[in-house]
């Protein structure tokens, strides 16, 4: 299985990555072998990916890098670079190959530090791949110097060196490092395309995948957990009945809690598994005693550790709010459509009974003042405003519809 097969729904981008990628390869062989290289090539040193929530953007990054680093024997006789099985597609594609890079927010935004060392090597030679690549997640959270380090590395690449930038729309990247990047924008996969994806990649029952794709509306990530965890439907299941817990202030103000604490459990579960291991990673790599004692000089390096993992809490949590407040905004887009008429088919099936009620007992006008009302809180998260006092206003709001 190829590494194209996991872009659900990109078929045609696939189809101009998987050219690009063996015209890279064909440079690559001409500069080894000293022939000339190709004289068109539809490769080129810097890509933006752009495109809605669930689309895929990483995805699809992480296959064109592992395209770029494969070793298979069957290039040579005309096949497309991403087979999948080799050494150098499986450590692009795990996360383990030397000479691919990801760059993440580890808080609300990608700082300077963070980019300071992955600049560097940028300039560098590819150490046993075939192209130095530089993947970055979340180029939209890139600060103003950031951005601007970026911008130097790719005004200037080296000869063998691909920036592979994510972003959810091209005005989020700034406009002179995007001036210089080849764009591609994707789709959101249909509901059938990610239900497909469901049943062929993960082994999900048919009408379990059905489900999960169209409660998720076809962003991939969400469907795949949905599918395989019980915990996230747990969840989702919760966040679903919020709406009908907010009939007096007392119930909103709880309901705003629960949502808040839930958010913080998956934050906290997250850094447990995450955080240890980085911790103990790096007393080693300092050199630390057997009975736990840090060499002088490091608690600079400890600290600034712990800072990155409070950021990354932070975000965590406010990632896990806003997914449950994109679940409650479905939910309203129901009710929505049941007061409309509408044809659209209904995302959360499992909870026809309470959007029904919701319908019948409310207005369209106050079904849309809700909706604002959770891309308020939304939009005040996004601010920094406190988790709780956001979530009590959004409930407040959806109370008074």
């Amino acid at each position: 299985m190829t590494v194209w097969d996991d872009l659900v729904g990109q078929e045609k981008v696939a189809e101009q990555l998987g050219a690009a990628a063996r015209d890279a390869d064909a440079l690559v062989t001409a500069a080894a072998t000293g022939t000339p290289p190709p004289e068109a090539s539809k490769m080129t040193h810097a890509w933006l990916f752009t495109g809605p929530p669930g689309a895929g953007r990483t995805q699809v990054a992480r296959a064109f890098a592992a395209a770029l680093q494969c070793i298979s024997p069957d290039r040579a006789l005309g096949g497309v670079p991403g087979c999948g099985f080799c050494d150098g597609c499986h450590t692009a594609l795990i996360g383990t190959h030397a000479d691919v890079t990801t760059v993440a927010a580890v808080g609300t935004q990608i700082l300077a530090d963070d980019m300071r060392d992955t600049v560097r090597k940028s300039f560098t030679s590819p150490a046993n791949g075939r192209w130095q690549v530089i993947l970055v997640e979340d180029a939209e959270r890139l600060n103003e110097k950031s951005a601007n380090a970026v911008l130097k590395a790719v005004e200037e690449p080296a000869p063998r060196t691909v920036w592979l930038l994510c972003a959810p729309s091209i005005e989020d990247v700034l406009p002179t490092v995007r001036s210089r990047c080849r764009h591609l924008n994707l789709l959101t996969p249909s509901v059938d395309a990610v239900a497909d994806m469901l049943v062929r990649r993960e082994g999900i029952e048919p009408p379990v995948a059905a489900a999960a794709a169209r409660a998720t509306q076809g962003h991939v990530d969400r469907a795949r957990r949905l599918a395989t965890d019980p915990a996230a439907r747990e969840r989702r299941a919760a966040v679903l009945k919020l709406p009908l817990r907010v009939e007096d202030v007392g119930g909103c103000l709880k309901a705003a809690q629960e949502l808040v604490d839930a958010a913080a459990e998956d934050a906290k579960q997250l850094a447990e598994e995450k955080d240890g291991k980085e911790t103990e990673e790096l007393k080693a790599a300092l050199g630390a005693s057997q009975g736990g004692r840090m060499p002088r000089g490091t608690a600079g390096v400890m600290k600034d550790l712990e800072d990155k993992q409070k950021r990354r809490r932070t975000r965590t949590q406010r990632d896990s709010l806003d997914l449950a407040l994109t679940d409650l905004t479905g939910f309203y887009r129901d009710v929505l459509a049941l007061q409309l008429g509408s044809r659209v088919a209904i995302a959360n099936a499992d909870a026809e009974d309470t959007l029904e009620r919701l319908a019948r007992g409310s207005s369209p006008e106050s079904t849309l003042r809700r909706i604002e009302a959770i891309a308020a809180c939304r939009e005040a998260l996004d601010r920094n405003v406190a988790p709780l006092l956001a979530v009590e206003a959004m409930t407040m709001a959806l109370r008074a519809g």
